[in-house]
């Protein structure tokens, strides 16, 4: 091991003075050159080797004289490398303005020799610029203008750093399965050029794209290879890392043996290095794992652990997890006032997260831009001005020449003006007397519109209350059943504590359509007209998932929530009903272990929403009996009742939101459920 570090040392030294012995070569050779082109160019040279030794005051030096020898000698390719590699020094040191500007002068210049690939490599940089400032989109713009270029010339390097700067923008801008593609170039030209760090983090950033995307086989794969590059001296905190991420994922589809195998490995680890982020990652899965698998006392005591090494750790992600566990251990353990501080905690810090991850753009460059091509446009003013004093004479003479037909023209629209006043005098009369015929006739339409559209709100209130006043019918009617019992000491204290989770559904759907009734009745009441706003989808799918819960783990039931944080212009209480009514409607028609998903995305403009489930399904035959006014119904698998809302009125209440509503679905396979509403107001 000492032989390898010597020979390491060896070669580093060896390198450095060659590096030296290069920058002192040119420098010797510059002195001595005519002030030509070829001096430009050693010049440009001993920049290039000042930079990458990062000798930035130097560099900066030389490219100061480089700029005027080039502006004195005309020679544009010079100016423009020197105000790139000015733009490069700004740019190590964080001065994003002074890299901007030259990287625009750079610009400008290499479009005056059309030279294509100096162009690209500015906007690349340009790109990487923006995308550490938060500015995503032009970031994006810039380094996919600079892309093609460095394809069709295989210019592996700079096609390294472009596909790997496109993938971070992408994944800031929330479009995984586009940070999946560029990551997967950068990993495939990162493999031509060797690179083992870049391989390693482009390799892994693919391994939890793919778990983002509920891959987890494929993000397992990726991760093992990410595994078997390691270094194990150099790279022990990746390795303290990786071995829980892959735990993790096998725990997510309950391969409860190699999830243990993993977390074990990777908290001996973790320990064994001091490694504080990877035991509280590992620390929350091993807790996770125990608490699926009933070992609740085991489950605490990793949790309670994770707890501690949270409070003092950066990973938001992980400290959030952690008090989702606690919320859950102490909820299990009846202790509801801790769960509910634990509960207020988590949503505090998700509200925290969500609000961090939308993009910022601090800095507005278009000032740079404008202030740039101002100052490169003097010189085209002191033209047009000469221009302009050579025609002063043709222009004297062309003004007199418009007098005169200025004159001829009034003349000519003054006896025009004339004959269309008389004109107009004699049609006036007739077209008042057409307008108020056509305004009785639009008055009585209109009246005849507004009779109908009345009729058909009261229709659907009158069906809407009968629903909600049935359903609350029966809840209060089996909750007065149980007190009843209670009352008369007609159960014992076993059958007192099953028959409580009932109660609690009962009294909390009673309690809902209250909520919503009272909503509906102070501010709709007159006339069921939508009352739109824009709200965040994602949160009402939250708040909907979180009353279902419990119904959830009787029948041990997936949830998989891939909702997105988007907005949509609806009626908020309206969508809620009909939110409500299909996912009530998923787990009642969802056997023990099946798996519901919830989604939204963009199409056409407007936001999708789909609630699907692998439930029992529903045969052609009654699929023409949906959202129909026949009050069709049937039992659940565990002969649940509906929520009472009903399917016809969910269709009624989407479509006033100016959204539509449909089914598809086979039996014994499952079925989905879409809603598709407006994102923004929609002109009549």
């Amino acid at each position: 091991m000492k032989q390898l570090i010597t020979l390491a040392a060896f070669f580093s030294a060896l390198f450095c003075f060659s590096q030296t012995n290069e920058i002192d070569s040119l420098s010797l050779q510059l002195a001595y050159q005519k002030q030509d082109v070829s001096k430009v160019e050693t010049s440009m040279h001993l920049i290039r080797a000042l930079y990458k030794a990062n000798d930035y005051k130097k560099a900066l030096m030389y490219i100061d004289e480089t700029e005027r020898l080039s502006k004195s000698l005309n020679y544009t390719k010079g100016n423009a490398e020197a105000n790139y590699y000015k733009a490069l020094i700004y740019a190590s040191k964080n001065d994003y303005f002074n890299a901007i500007d030259n990287y625009n002068k750079s610009k400008r210049l290499y479009k005056q020799i059309n030279d294509t690939l100096g162009i690209a490599k500015i906007n690349n940089n340009i790109g990487i610029i923006e995308i550490k400032r938060g500015n995503y989109v032009s970031g994006l713009e810039n380094s996919l203008s600079a892309i093609k270029v460095f394809e069709n010339r295989h210019l592996r390097e700079d096609l390294s750093s472009a596909y790997n700067n496109l993938a971070e923008a992408y994944f800031n801008t929330h479009q995984i399965d586009k940070a999946l593609e560029f990551n997967v170039k950068a990993l495939n030209v990162r493999e031509q050029l060797r690179d083992s760090l870049g391989i390693k983090s482009s390799t892994k950033n693919i391994a939890m794209l793919y778990s983002m995307r509920k891959e987890h086989r494929k993000a397992i794969e990726y991760y093992e290879n990410v595994l078997r590059m390691l270094n194990p001296k150099q790279d022990q905190a990746l390795r303290g890392e990786i071995l829980p991420r892959i735990g993790n994922e096998y725990l997510q589809f309950k391969d409860y043996d190699n999830a243990n195998k993993y977390l074990a490995e990777g908290l001996q680890y973790n320990r064994s290095i001091n490694n504080k982020d990877g035991m509280l990652r590992t620390l929350n899965s091993i807790g996770q794992l125990n608490l699926e698998q009933g070992n609740l006392k085991v489950a605490q005591m990793h949790i309670a652990e994770a707890y501690n090494y949270a409070k003092g750790t950066t990973d938001k992600i992980e400290v959030l997890k952690n008090y989702r566990l606690l919320m859950k251990i102490d909820s299990t353990n009846n202790n509801f006032q801790s769960a509910y501080n634990w509960q207020r905690q988590y949503f505090s810090l998700k509200e925290e997260l969500e609000s961090q991850d939308l993009p910022k753009i601090p800095v507005n460059t278009d000032s740079i831009k404008e202030g740039m091509s101002s100052s490169i446009d003097d010189f085209d003013d002191i033209s047009s001005l000469e221009k302009n004093i050579e025609n002063e004479n043709q222009v004297k003479k062309l003004k007199a020449i418009s007098y005169i037909l200025v004159a001829a023209f009034i003349t000519v629209l003054t006896i025009l003006l004339l004959i269309y006043l008389k004109r107009k005098n004699t049609l006036r009369y007739t077209q008042e007397l057409e307008e108020k015929n056509e305004q009785i006739q639009i008055q009585n339409e209109a009246i005849l519109e507004q009779t109908h559209h009345l009729e058909e709100i009261n229709k659907v209130k009158d069906r809407l209350f009968s629903i909600v006043s049935h359903d609350l019918k029966d809840s209060i009617s089996s909750i007065k059943g149980f007190l009843d019992l209670l009352k008369e000491d007609s159960i014992s204290k076993e059958e007192f504590n099953e028959l409580i989770p009932e109660l609690s559904e009962n009294a909390n759907n009673a309690s809902l359509l209250l909520y919503n009734l009272l909503n509906w009745s102070k501010s709709q009441m007159q006339n069921l007209e939508p009352s739109p706003e824009m709200f965040n989808i994602q949160e009402v799918f939250h708040n909907k998932i979180s009353l279902v819960e419990q119904k959830v783990e009787q029948k041990r039931i997936v949830v998989i929530d891939e909702s997105q944080r988007d907005f949509v212009y609806a009626d908020k209480s309206m969508i809620e009903i009909v939110i409500q009514n299909l996912i009530t409607n998923a787990v009642k028609f969802s056997r023990v272990g099946d798996i519901i998903t919830i989604s939204n995305r963009s199409q056409n403009g407007n936001a999708l929403i789909c609630v699907e489930d692998t439930g029992v399904g529903i045969s052609k035959e009654n699929l023409s009996k949906l959202f129909k006014n026949n009050n069709f119904t049937t039992i659940g698998t565990k002969n649940e009742k509906g929520t009472g809302l009903g399917l016809t009125i969910c269709k009624e209440l989407v479509e006033l939101n100016k959204g539509r509503i449909w089914v598809e679905s086979t039996q014994n396979v499952g079925s989905k459920f879409f809603i598709e509403l407006p994102k923004s107001k929609i002109s009549e």
